[in-house]
């Protein structure tokens, strides 16, 4: 059974952006627009990216696991909808995609926390 919810994960598969946020080493907040992928085999969410092992969020995550993800959108005419993930981050250097192709470094967030809202809006047409 999947941590996220059946309108969570339906949302999920309609974004590509997020905004990672991790804490740097002197405990402040480093937050970033990303890409990310849902891996349904793990239940997690995978990040990487062009020589991701050498960014500032990798190296964060590999000193303090803990990670907030933030997916969202705002439909017309003010109807903000989210899904936030916090939990906790593993910097892997070399990942195993869902499929089980090599996936090179990543952020595997395992979820401890998801809330979300206004996921029961529906969408334009």
């Amino acid at each position: 059974m999947s941590a996220f919810s059946v309108a969570e994960l339906a949302y999920l598969s309609e974004r590509r952006l997020g905004r990672l946020a991790t804490i740097d080493p002197d405990g402040l907040p480093h937050l970033v627009p990303l890409g990310w992928t849902y891996n349904p085999a793990l239940d997690t969410i995978d990040v990487g990216g062009h020589d991701f092992a050498r960014t500032r969020k990798f190296r964060n995550v590999r000193n303090n696991p803990r990670v907030a993800l933030i997916i969202d959108d705002v439909l017309p005419p003010f109807r903000p909808r989210c899904v936030m993930i916090r939990g906790h981050g593993d910097a892997l250097d070399d990942a195993v995609g869902a499929a089980g192709q090599p996936a090179g470094p990543i952020i595997r967030i395992t979820p401890a926390e998801i809330i979300s809202w206004g996921l029961d809006a529906p969408s334009p047409t």
